[in-house]
């Protein structure tokens, strides 16, 4: 085999088993085919960083395994140790050890091959028919047989794959049997001949060819035509042909060929092609094979198939199927939602916290199961990764007996009682309930797994697409933060930021078309995604690239100034705040032109409302405050408060109920602990209720005389936290606001460096101590000598007892008696301490604090500068959102007038029960129709915006370069496959004209003969005609069959293996069939058991001893011996196949030797569309026919079979009709037309006994017809096991073959579609 051959076909092989998880199965061997999957295996094995195991599984022969002692063990051992030795293995085969299982079958011979077969073909048969879910989608297990090279056994395992409908494929060029199928494979039957067949034996096994014996080549030509003749099942892998580069394509097509002529009902054979597709994951092959003209889909057909590719995570089919006409509001209902949430990914961060949900309902309901997966499990996690400001998505429903969301689906495993994903797409049209938003819907689902491709295809459908888009980078926020995986983490936070740009460049598209309404996206509420808006969702997301967006700046700009234009200048609204009859000199302007008139009341309401006055009058009113609040500390604090001193406290207690006022103030409903913890996450809330709670606690020890001092001091602290207030009104300022933001951010690094610096502190103010100062017990003098005196050198205040030096005792106390002094080291006229070792922890402690610690914290702020600098615009647009918003809801008098806004409020909400309510400008509930509009065009937006991404990715020049490298890969595929054809053309052409030549040489040389024997001539002048074929090419005159004797022979009549037996035919191959044809070395197996299962007792059947008292050809009886085809030979006392041979002589399992009569009844009627119209299919009429299926048996039936002498029904239609209807069906067969009359090819017939039938079409025009109805009401009342129906005539209906023939000229003769 050639090497590019060998490594196509190993690439291919293991291609195919890494990505379909396939099991491969071999003959076990170090040789062959065996030695080549083997070593596929390994270097897959070694090379590759695929996890899993490719299975290979060896059937051998145990009797041909060399060394097989060494796998026995009295104890038993696995694995076992094998040892190949290939040079003293003689007939034998060793094990091939790449392999990873072995079934070794045992016979009792040794050294014969081929004793596996049997039990192959039985596995490989049953593994076919069991169930498996692949890419989410229950499917029948494939089976594919890969032919390279090969022996005899070789051809057995093709013969009883093809004869149990598995596919194969065998690859030309690999030799032997291989090369012998392929180069016969596309020649008609008729030309497989013997001789023929003889040939390819001596050219491709010229070593062995001596070993095959005439009953041998006989036997491996029937095989092969057997093998041919379901072209079918037969796939010829060619390099370079049709664009076959890879085997795994090859195999994948043999299954879909093999799967479209296979029998099915209705569309089941398209619909498992689409399975084969799905679960191996080639779109290709879909689009081109399945996808076409010669079957319409219906998108509800694609629903469960829609279902497995999202499972499976193969977006181009989702695509795909979308292109299609799949409709998503269609698709999405509340059973399939929880399906494929119950059919998470085991691996996502959000499967592990919906489980955690369904876990602590067990714990609260004390169920010793864990609950199914309900909406409202799910939509209770999503509120977790949005925030608690949005509602539940999918609330719980009130009643779960009458709510969609309660019904559990099944999950589909291996075939479990027929539950199929199907069954959710089939209930009453009543009882499906759909889901408000689909797209919504799937993309969370794609979205908490992070598959990015479906999530981008989904989204691509949403229309409120910029709420979604922020959403899912809100959710993949949160979910980041909880997953564990380090490249997990940065792909689900490079697709957040994904999200984020999208939503960035459909707001972009939206705000250069039209400013206002985009702003109107900004603030709707949008129901889909918990009542929340756009804006609320970046804010919580802190998309900070969106909120710094200039349209989204603009929009805050334009709240922040409210009804004042912002065109004005800064002082002109401090001096109208100041002087507010200059509202009237026309120094403000408005936006409104209604309120530019003079004489306009609402101009003064309108400009004290705007929340920059309120800010400035807040900072106006907050500035004197600290002014006073400084006053009584300094100059004014008494015994008695002053009047001043009582300003301040009803100065505070408005302040206290402003705090009041926004804890409580809930718009949105969000409820008292959730307001408390939004109110408690601001850092400048928790500041103000410090400064207040530290303000009351100094009041408090204030009003009493013996705590006076006290009180001041912690009133003067107070002060300096309401000092520190003041930073978060400067925010608003574009030139302080961005400082802070570094403040606040070099605030924590000092935090950390702090916790560096203690360490050193301590560790070098303990061992200070301790060798300095001798059983110090004072502690705050401890703490002095270890922190203090320690923090202070960093900043150069060195001790003077450190070093002895200048040490004066006068400034400590000896024996630690003077509590103002310290106490005095350990000093006799001189020092007692090791001076040089203090200097030496003093010197270290100053170099890692003053020069490392430092320098350590200098770097961190430039650091945390040079990081923030770059982003503080961004951070700075982001935040002052909050201060927007915070004044923006503000009452409009500054503290303390704002207690009268207080109280009109209370009367407002407690009095007169009266909501709050938030202003229009943060959050607009929109009318349906309005709503319905917008989101109308800003789903135009997002196409527009998706087709200038598509635009500038494709004129990126790697993405141009490789475009061009594709084409180029193409272009040069298309020329090698352009020049194969061509060349197979030319060779089809130049077969085809040498064909020719030779006929009409042939033809020629008949006229010349003939022309000659008239006397027309004398023979010596006959001029020599040479043919025109060559020589080596020239066939046999017995290499040729003629067409009319290949449209009389049976097939299924020489099937090898006699049904119901083990007997086995002698091989009859086609041009061997006519008695006329000698036929030496004929000598099959006489086969007629003298009783059979099943059988009934009473019916007569003839036997070997009564054989000469039967009267053949004539009526014997009873029995009809006569056949239609005229008389019959008989031969040595039997009778002949009129047919020709079978391969088997005798009676068989048929009751009578001869002609067994049987009567077919075709029932039918035209199919019918819902309004009683006669269906069409290519204008053609389409007929419904009857058919039957009795226990024990695979495939469907026409209702009729073997007459009992003397009966004018059979037994098996019998069955299907009750008693007393059979006198009126006898009546519909005398007046139906004869369709055929004669013989039958069926397994069952033998040398000397046959099935011959009459078949009768039984036709019912109208569908009203009272016949067809009594015979409906009477069908199945004798038997409840045999089942019945009407099927729509397809040429797929899974019949036995010799049926499909009688229901096809029922259909010619009706004219109807077949």
């Amino acid at each position: 085999m050639k090497l590019r051959l060998k490594n196509i076909f190993r690439r291919g092989l293991v291609k195919v088993a890494q990505t379909t998880g396939a099991w491969i199965i071999t003959g076990g061997s170090h040789a062959g085919v065996m030695k080549q999957v083997g070593e596929a295996v390994r270097d897959f094995s070694m090379s590759s960083s695929f996890k899993g195991e490719i299975v290979t599984i060896g059937i051998a022969t145990w009797g041909t395994v060399y060394n097989r002692s060494s796998l026995m063990s009295p104890m038993g051992s696995f694995p076992a140790e094998y040892v190949m030795d290939e040079e003293t293995q003689g007939n034998l085969s060793c094990l091939n050890n790449n392999h990873t299982h072995f079934i070794l079958v045992d016979d009792g011979t040794h050294g014969k091959y081929g004793v596996e077969i049997p039990l192959r073909t039985r596995l490989e048969k049953f593994i076919s028919e069991q169930t498996k879910v692949k890419g989410g989608v229950a499917i029948k297990i494939p089976i594919v047989c890969v032919v390279l090279e090969g022996g005899p056994g070789t051809l057995d395992t093709i013969y009883n794959a093809i004869t149990n409908g598995t596919p194969c494929v065998i690859v030309e060029g690999s030799g032997r049997v291989a090369d012998v199928i392929a180069h016969v494979a596309n020649l008609p039957i008729s030309k497989i001949s013997i001789s023929r067949i003889q040939r390819k034996l001596s050219t491709f096994f010229k070593d062995s060819y001596e070993q095959f014996t005439e009953r041998k080549i006989v036997e491996w030509t029937k095989k092969i035509q057997d093998i041919v003749r379901n072209r079918q099942l037969l796939t010829i892998f060619r390099e370079g042909k049709d664009g076959q580069q890879d085997i795994d394509v090859a195999i994948l097509q043999a299954m879909l060929k093999a799967s479209r002529y296979r029998d099915h009902f209705g569309h089941e054979n398209w619909d498992h092609q689409l399975k084969l597709a799905v679960a191996w994951n080639r779109v290709d092959i879909a689009q081109s094979e399945i996808f076409t003209d010669d079957h319409e889909w219906k998108p509800s057909d694609l629903h469960p198939i829609m279902a497995a590719a999202l499972i499976g995570n193969k977006p181009d089919f989702v695509k795909l199927f979308l292109e299609q006409g799949v409709r998503l509001k269609e698709f999405v209902t509340w059973d399939a939602l929880i399906y494929l949430y119950e059919n998470l990914a085991s691996s996502c961060v959000f499967y592990g916290k919906l489980q955690k949900v369904l876990q602590e309902e067990k714990e609260r309901s004390a169920f010793s199961k864990a609950p199914k997966i309900q909406m409202h499990h799910v939509s209770h996690v999503l509120r977790e990764l949005l925030g608690d400001f949005t509602q539940q998505l999918y609330p719980k429903p009130k009643n779960t007996e009458q709510h969609r969301l309660s019904i559990a689906v099944p999950h589909i495993k291996l075939n479990v009682q027929g539950v199929s994903l199907r069954s959710l797409y089939k209930r009453s049209p009543g009882r499906v309930t759909f889901t408000m938003d689909p797209v919504r819907d799937l993309l969370i689902w794609a979205i908490v797994q992070s598959r990015k491709e479906l999530a981008e295809i989904i989204w691509a459908q949403s229309q409120d697409c910029i709420a979604a888009a922020l959403a899912c980078s809100k959710i993949l926020k949160e979910l980041s933060k909880e997953e564990t995986d380090t490249d997990s983490t940065e792909e689900m936070l490079a697709l957040a930021e994904e999200y984020e740009h999208r939503a960035i460049g459909v707001f972009t598209e939206c705000y250069r078309k039209d400013e206002e309404r985009s702003q109107k996206l900004l603030v709707r509420v949008s129901d889909a995604w918990g009542k929340t808006t756009c804006l609320q969702l970046a804010l919580e997301a802190k998309n900070m690239n969106f909120v710094s967006h200039g349209g989204i700046q603009a929009f805050l700009t334009k709240v922040w100034w409210g009804k004042l234009s912002v065109d004005n200048e800064l002082w002109r609204v401090i001096v109208c705040m100041l002087f507010f009859p200059l509202l009237y000199t026309g120094l403000i302007t408005f936006r409104e032109k209604r309120l530019q008139p003079m004489t306009c009341l609402s101009r003064f309401r309108a400009f004290f409302t705007t929340p920059v006055v309120i800010f400035h009058l807040n900072i106006l009113s907050y500035f004197t405050f600290l002014c006073l609040f400084a006053y009584v500390l300094m100059i004014d604090f008494q015994a008695i408060p002053s009047w001043r001193e009582y300003v301040i406290y009803f100065w505070l207690f408005s302040l206290v109920c402003e705090e009041a006022r926004q804890l409580f103030y809930d718009p949105d409903g969000f409820g008292f602990w959730k307001m408390v913890s939004l109110y408690l996450n601001d850092f400048w809330n928790k500041l103000d209720v410090c400064a207040i709670l530290i303000f009351i606690a100094g009041l408090t020890c204030r009003w009493i005389p013996a705590t006076l001092y006290p009180g001041r001091i912690i009133l003067s602290l107070a002060f300096t936290i309401f000092c520190l207030r003041l930073m978060h009104i400067f925010t608003v300022s574009k030139t302080l606001g961005p400082k802070i933001i570094i403040v606040k951010r070099m605030m924590k690094d000092v935090f950390f460096f702090l916790f560096l610096l203690a360490v050193w502190v301590v560790s070098f103010g303990v061992a200070k101590q301790a060798i300095l100062i001798h059983n110090e017990n004072r502690v705050d003098w401890i703490f002095r000598g270890v922190v203090y005196h320690s923090y202070l050198t960093i900043f150069g205040q060195i001790p003077t007892y450190i070093d002895g030096v200048n040490f004066n005792p006068d400034q400590c106390s000896p024996n630690g008696t003077d509590p103002y002094k310290p106490k005095c080291p350990e000093y006799n006229g001189q020092p007692l301490f090791p001076e040089w070792l203090t200097i030496i922890l003093l010197c270290l402690y100053l170099l890692f604090t003053n020069i490392l610690l430092l320098n350590l914290l200098i770097a961190m702020f430039n650091y945390t500068f040079q990081q923030v600098q770059a982003h503080t615009d961004q951070i700075w647009k982001f935040q002052r959102h909050d201060l927007i918003e915070e004044y923006h809801g503000r009452p409009p008098a500054p503290p303390p007038f704002i207690l009268l806004n207080h109280l009109q409020l209370f009367v407002k909400w407690v009095i007169l029960r009266k909501p709050a309510t938030r202003h229009k400008q943060l959050k607009e509930k929109l009318e349906k129709n309005e709503e319905a509009a917008l989101l109308s065009w800003e789903m135009y937006m997002k196409e527009n915006y998706l087709q200038i991404q598509q635009c500038l990715r494709k004129q990126n020049n790697e993405q141009k370069i490789q475009d061009i490298a594709e084409r180029m890969d193409k272009l040069t595929e298309m020329l090698d496959c352009d020049q194969v054809k061509r060349t197979g053309l030319v060779e089809q052409k130049l077969t085809y004209l040498e064909e020719q030549s030779f006929q009409f040489a042939k033809a020629l040389r008949w006229v010349v003969q003939s022309l000659s024997s008239s006397g027309f001539g004398s023979e010596e002048d006959t001029p020599v005609i040479v043919p025109s074929k060559a020589p080596e090419m020239k066939e046999s005159p017995e290499d040729e069959v003629p067409e009319s004797f290949h449209a009389l022979y049976h097939v299924s009549a020489r099937h090898l293996l006699y049904p119901t037996s083990n007997a086995i035919r002698f091989p009859v191959p086609d041009e061997k069939v006519p008695w006329e044809i000698e036929f030496e070395i004929y000598n099959p197996l006489f086969y007629s058991p003298e009783s059979q299962e099943n059988a009934v007792p009473e019916f007569l059947r003839d036997s070997l001893d009564n054989l000469s008292k039967i009267n053949f050809n004539t009526m014997d009886g009873d029995i009809n011996r006569q056949s239609f085809h005229g008389t019959y030979l008989v031969e040595d006392g039997l009778p002949l196949n009129p047919m020709g041979r079978t391969g088997m002589r005798g009676q068989g399992i048929l009751r009578f030797f001869g002609p067994n009569h049987a009567l077919h009844p075709v029932v039918t009627r035209w199919r019918r569309n819902v309004d009683g119209s006669i269906y069409r299919k290519n204008l053609k009429k389409m007929l419904e026919v009857l058919v039957v299926k009795f226990p024990f048996s695979e495939h469907w039936a026409l209702p009729g079979g073997s007459l009992v002498p003397g009966e004018a029904l059979p037994q098996k239609l019998k069955r299907v009709l009750r008693r007393e209807f059979w006198p009126q069906f006898q009546k519909l067969l005398n007046q139906g037309t004869e369709i055929y009359k004669g013989y039958m090819d069926d397994p069952r017939n033998t040398d000397n006994a046959w099935i011959e039938t009459v078949a009768i079409n039984v036709h019912f025009e109208d569908h009203n017809d009272v016949e067809m109805k009594r015979m409906n009401s009477f069908l199945q009342g004798c038997d409840l096991e045999v089942t019945a129906r009407w099927q729509v005539v397809d040429k797929r209906v899974p019949l036995y073959m010799n049926h499909k023939e009688l229901l096809q000229k029922a259909s010619v003769l009706l004219g109807a579609s077949y």
